[in-house]
């Protein structure tokens, strides 16, 4: 999800690679905070009517939805184009309930929709919008079994993501209503290892924004998190260190049974560090200081490339806070009345004018 960390282990399986669970109450919360300038207090199902542009495309046969967030009455002004790339999870962009919708831009949109038209685009053969009574607890969309959809689950990969993200930006780069000046590519989580090959493989790109990434790749993440949890009891970095070399065995593996496939997941686990280091256009990366699993790394790139003189880069640490840019409580839990996505969008936008 764009907000939501996916790279936990199930420790009561510590085969499975998967996300941590979180209440339905929690990410309600951020839904609400994140998106309150379009929730309504009618059911509505069409996306028209939560202030997007609903666009269809094909890729490789396969549908993608695309939605455009724009300023009101902007729609056809000529702006350049602002592509997130939404974190992991089969979520539908749109999600709602009986008080109103509630969309999957972790910031509101409205205060980068001044400059630019924003895009996202749906996870593979998911539906674009759902009442949240059908989805799972963590807003996951499965099908009749129970199980993410096998459609989505074949897709689900880094390389999948990379080229069709790419086809939609040509596609959008040819609307009368976008600027060729300047293109910009903004990711969250999983999104922004997305973001990043992007920019690595387009010459089109001429801004990256990598927010909550880990540039040494999804598995040290994943035995990060696990050496905070783990007791002497439990010491859940060794299963995982198992799990990476059964992944490594077998990269290519399609089987989802058990979380995200290894192929999957041996893709994102690729360093986004080797790619990122050579890009040239101005990258800003964001972190929270209290992000167990990708504060060490962004700290390295931020040290690494200052030794490099790389200018190019550069960084906002979110003091005390977490992957999604919450606070913390005195107990080091996370405090959900310190929401700070809306500021984090406001630093892009200032970033962004600055270069």
């Amino acid at each position: 999800m764009f907000a939501i960390q996916h790279f936990g282990i199930n420790k009561f399986s510590v085969v499975s690679i998967h996300n941590r669970i979180f209440s339905k109450s929690f990410l309600l919360l951020l839904f609400v905070a994140a998106n309150s300038s379009y929730s309504f207090g009618q059911e509505i199902k069409q996306t028209e009517d939560y202030g997007f542009r609903h666009f269809q495309i094909k890729y490789k046969n396969d549908p993608v939805d695309i939605l455009v967030r724009s300023a009101k009455d902007e729609e056809k002004k000529p702006k350049p184009l602002l592509f997130f790339c939404q974190g992991s999870l089969p979520i539908p962009l749109i999600v709602y309930d009986e008080s109103g919708g509630f969309g999957t831009f972790p910031f509101n949109p409205d205060s980068l929709s001044k400059d630019y038209h924003i895009a996202i685009v749906g996870k593979p053969f998911i539906p674009v919008i759902a009442d949240i009574k059908t989805l799972q607890s963590d807003f996951t969309y499965r099908d009749s079994t129970g199980n993410f959809p096998a459609n989505y689950i074949q897709r689900n990969l880094l390389t999948y993501y990379t080229s069709r993200n790419l086809e939609v930006i040509r596609y959008l780069q040819k609307q009368p209503w976008i600027t060729k000046d300047k293109l910009v590519v903004a990711g969250h989580s999983e999104g922004s290892t997305i973001a990043a090959k992007i920019a690595s493989q387009s010459k089109k790109i001429t801004h990256l924004i990598y927010a909550s990434g880990n540039p040494l790749g999804r598995m040290l993440t994943i035995i990060t998190q696990s050496r905070h949890d783990e007791t002497d009891s439990m010491q859940w970095a060794e299963n995982v260190f198992k799990t990476w070399q059964s992944i490594v065995q077998e990269p290519e593996k399609m089987d989802a049974t058990k979380g995200d496939t290894y192929k999957a997941t041996y893709g994102f686990s690729m360093p986004p560090f080797s790619y990122l280091e050579k890009i040239k256009i101005p990258v800003l990366v964001c972190y929270g200081t209290k992000d167990e699993g990708a504060v060490p790394f962004n700290d390295y790139l931020r040290v690494e490339m200052i030794r490099r003189k790389k200018t190019n880069f550069s960084f906002n640490a979110y003091f005390g806070t977490e992957h999604n840019y919450f606070g913390l409580k005195p107990d080091g839990q996370t405090d959900y009345d310190k929401f700070n996505w809306d500021k984090v969008a406001m630093d892009w936008l200032k970033w962004l004018r600055k270069n």
